[in-house]
């Protein structure tokens, strides 16, 4: 059925995270009903809000990474590609951060 993906270790985790934090944010909303606020970003946004707009980023960040792996190789003379554990970690940083400030 999966066949069609490259199911390694880090993208299952990559996306047992997303469904973790969606379940998450559904419980907390049902609890906690959310209320429009303003931090960095240059909207008014909601829990949810700033959840999409971080996994945007998380995914972008993912993509560029694996993207630009072989460049970075070749940039830092490196032996091999960067680990794809370091854009996930990077990037659930980012969603961390667009989460609590946005």
């Amino acid at each position: 059925m999966f066949d069609w993906m490259a199911w390694t270790t880090p993208v299952a985790v990559f996306f047992s995270c997303i469904v973790l934090m969606l379940v998450g944010m559904t419980v907390w909303e049902v609890k906690s009903p959310t209320a429009m606020r303003k931090g960095f970003l240059p909207i008014a946004t909601t829990r949810g809000d700033r959840l999409f707009i971080g996994l945007l980023t998380a995914a972008y960040i993912n993509l560029a990474w694996v993207g630009l792996g072989e460049k970075m190789a070749q940039w830092f003379s490196l032996s091999a590609e960067p680990s794809v554990w370091i854009s996930f970690v990077l990037s659930m940083l980012v969603l961390a951060l667009v989460m609590r400030k946005g």
